[in-house]
């Protein structure tokens, strides 16, 4: 069936390629993207299909010769800034538009720009037409390929001045290598080296070297893949059980998490630096033994960095002495952070939920005041404290404030 040609008055009609945009159609024939898109009512252009037939307004039909396409002049135009846009030589230019003064170029006036032969890709390669955004360097990561290889299969294309609608080869993926085992392969980015490499999966430059023979560390390239040791992971003693560190985690963040303590999580990981914990590591975390049944008259609360009886005593309105009987066994120049000890007191209608404390309301406390004092907002008290009129505090009365 043929495709029905639009009638397109001052102006060309065009088929669509493969790899055709409005915006590199626009740039080509020197027109804007507006006229274009006005041109072509009831075109869609975020869906062309090849061999679709539009409309390029302005463009005086049968004007250039067969290998030349007609372009519009812009304001700043030259001849050497449009043979530099298309890849072509200035001469090129005055060769395909004799009588045209290349110093007299007039806004509007047609002229024909010669088409630069599309390249003949060699054999591993493949032809691809350049798009806005692309570099090198994305290619290579796109195509599971280098930049070193995509350079060698471009000679003379300067990666620093891709054109939109420019054909270029791309390196077919070859192989990639069969890691052996207790490794994983990984795909080269910038900056990387076996040091920063070894640094990030915590393992050594000589185990890397090891699982990839051949292999130059002083010349990775970017998108080439090599093989990572994987760490034998600890075999987690009775008690405890394994856990993989997370962005942010920290001995403290774990303690207060899994109700322990840092020193307990400590014992249980030898060796390992709590200030240098690696994203993905494997440490061991110690179960949550026995909570202490804390006696009548008093509620259950987990050490935090800084704690001393006295300071709880200031906090909960009691005193030094009643939190030392209520505690009996228990060192106060040796509080653990995540122990839990018993603080003499009511603790109010039921226990304050997980990741929260118990508070006793002082002369002036307002929910906003503790939540600039104890690092929260007023919302997250509020959502811990559900029937508890903020405006109506009672001195004396216990509620929950959630930990920062």
């Amino acid at each position: 069936m043929k495709t029905r040609q639009p009638i397109c008055p001052g102006g060309i009609p065009y088929t669509i390629r493969p790899g055709d945009t409005f915006y590199s159609i626009a740039r080509w024939y020197g027109v804007s993207l507006d006229d274009l898109i006005a041109a072509n009512p009831g075109v869609d252009p975020d869906n062309l299909r090849v061999g679709q037939v539009i409309c390029i307004p302005g463009v005086t039909p049968g004007k250039c010769p067969p290998g030349t396409r007609p372009y519009i002049i812009q304001r700043g135009d030259t001849f050497c800034s449009i043979a530099k846009r298309y890849g072509i030589t200035v001469q090129d230019l005055i060769d395909a538009n004799p009588g045209v003064d290349p110093n007299n170029l007039q806004i509007g006036q047609t002229i024909c720009i010669p088409k630069k032969p599309q390249p003949v890709c060699p054999p591993g390669t493949f032809p691809y037409r350049v798009k806005a955004g692309d570099t090198f360097y994305s290619l290579a990561q796109r195509y599971n390929t280098t930049v070193e290889a995509i350079k060698a299969a471009n000679p003379g294309v300067d990666p620093n001045n891709l054109q939109i609608g420019q054909t270029i080869c791309i390196p077919e993926a070859g192989p990639q290598p069969v890691c052996p085992p207790e490794t994983f392969p990984y795909r080269v980015r910038a900056g990387d080296t076996f040091y920063s490499l070894a640094q990030r999966y915590n393992t050594t430059v000589e185990a890397i070297r090891a699982a990839n023979p051949g292999v130059d560390p002083n010349n990775l390239q970017i998108g080439q893949t090599i093989c990572i040791p994987k760490k034998p992971q600890p075999v987690c003693p009775p008690g405890t059980f394994p856990y993989r560190v997370k962005a942010g985690d920290t001995f403290y963040s774990l303690a207060q998490r899994y109700n322990t303590t840092v020193e307990a999580i400590k014992a249980a990981n030898p060796g390992v630096d709590p200030n240098n914990l690696q994203i993905g590591q494997t440490i061991c975390i110690p179960e949550a033994g026995p909570q202490p049944v804390c006696p009548p008259e008093t509620f259950p609360y987990r050490v935090r960095a800084g704690d001393t009886f006295y300071s709880l005593a200031q906090r909960y309105n009691t005193t030094v002495e009643a939190i030392r009987a209520a505690n009996p066994g228990v060192d106060p120049n040796n509080l653990q952070i995540g122990q839990t000890i018993c603080i003499p007191g009511t603790p109010g209608p039921g226990p304050c939920p997980s990741g929260t404390f118990p508070y006793r309301v002082r002369p002036g406390d307002t929910f906003y005041r503790l939540a600039i004092r104890y690092n929260t907002t007023v919302e997250a008290i509020q959502a811990a404290n559900p029937g508890v009129d903020p405006n109506r505090l009672r001195i004396g009365q216990i509620i929950c404030i959630p930990q920062s």
